[in-house]
């Protein structure tokens, strides 16, 4: 299912927040009924909302007198709330199915089920480690709003750069459901997680080339190992892009050796 990015609608902000967080939104039936795909190119404004909340809730932390280890778990906890852990569950799926199955219906069949196996819970807990590891070091500088917002807005954009270049692996699911989005709107995501990144007053270059490496070793594998993308793997891809993302910000900050 195609459509064109000039049907873009402000309310596929609300539908971007419905499909990516656990936020009760307001949503009118009649104006974002079938939208699906439609609203892809909001899922980085999506990710702004998600990154205001994390943000807040790392600052409060921070005005309570904590200490940027327990702020940067805070702000993974606010993350993991707002959104349901979707994403991470995703990544999790990903690592049991890609390494835990010799077949393609085996490795699609085991990241459909709910539970976890040994390869999802280092993935996971690796990346999440790497994250807060990430995040520790940029706290410590006093840096926050930035840094967390626009990497929660730039790590959407590969979700909406794979529903656009890549088939659905499986018949179902949830991004079967959603349909296969524009390239116009990839282009637009792209365009919002560049002035994000201008607008953070951080590196740049850096951040995209690596956001631009993990999503297309991630895409490569998921057409070796499932034949396309899924839910899953787009969730994958958010957390791998934005563990990335912090990494280059706490990069950038941290002095020389």
């Amino acid at each position: 299912m195609r459509i064109k990015a000039e049907t873009m609608q402000p309310s596929d902000v609300l539908a971007a927040l419905m499909l990516l967080s656990r936020i009760p939104v307001f949503r009118n039936p009649s104006v974002n009924a079938g939208r699906g795909a439609g609203a892809a190119w909001a899922f980085p404004l999506a990710g702004f909302v998600l990154g205001f909340g994390a943000a807040l809730a790392g600052w409060l932390a921070l005005c309570l007198g904590w200490p940027p280890a327990l702020a940067a778990v805070v702000i993974l906890g606010a993350q993991a709330m707002l959104t349901g852990a979707m994403h991470e569950d995703g990544l999790a799926d990903c690592c049991d199915g890609f390494w835990g199955g010799w077949t393609r219906a085996a490795r699609l069949r085991i990241m459909k089920d709910s539970r976890i196996g040994t390869y999802g819970m280092l993935g996971l807990g690796l990346v999440t480690l790497f994250r807060w590891a990430a995040l520790v070091t940029i706290l410590e500088t006093g840096a926050i709003w930035a840094p967390v917002i626009a990497a929660a807005v730039v790590s959407r954009v590969p979700m909406v750069a794979l529903m656009a270049g890549m088939r659905n692996a499986r018949g179902g699911g949830l991004s079967h459901n959603v349909g296969r989005a524009a390239s116009g709107a990839a282009l637009i995501a792209a365009l919002i997680g560049l002035i994000a990144l201008v607008l953070a007053g951080g590196p740049v270059i850096a951040p995209l080339a690596l956001v631009v490496a993990v999503t297309v070793v991630l895409a490569v594998l998921a057409q070796a190992k499932i034949g396309g993308q899924t839910g899953d793997v787009l969730g994958a891809s958010q957390q791998l892009a934005e563990a990335v993302l912090l990494a280059s910000f706490a990069a950038a900050v941290t002095p020389g050796l």
